[in-house]
């Protein structure tokens, strides 16, 4: 039997494991919403600002976070900035969207029935 030990240091991330038993996402998918899962809030997620610290292409990424967006981890929202330009907000789930919101209307059904 094989022993794996695991040195651990100060600067790790804690996150759901829904994503990386998904079988509906590829290892690439699964391995960008991990990294950007341990990005902090202010990052830059921008092609631009994924690709300058990845190996990926600028196609590779995007093709990753079509992948992430159609799993619905991952949802863009297109806003005018202040000078008028459009800005990206990138939304990032850990569990995928549609999930969070069924959940939110099975909440509400369980505490409109309670009322009744």
């Amino acid at each position: 039997m094989s022993v794996f030990k695991i040195e651990k240091s100060k600067d790790y991330t804690i996150m759901s494991n829904y994503h990386l038993r998904d079988r509906n996402l590829s290892y690439k998918a699964k391995g960008l919403l991990s990294f950007m899962l341990s990005l902090p809030d202010d990052w830059d997620y921008s092609l631009a600002g994924l690709c300058s610290i990845s190996k990926e292409s600028r196609d590779g990424i995007r093709a990753i976070l079509n992948e992430l967006k159609e799993h619905h981890y991952l949802e863009i929202e297109k806003v005018r900035g202040e000078k008028g330009y459009f800005e990206y907000n990138y939304l990032i789930y850990e569990k995928p969207h549609f999930i969070e919101l069924e959940n939110d209307k099975k909440n509400w059904i369980f505490q409109y029935l309670e009322k009744i």
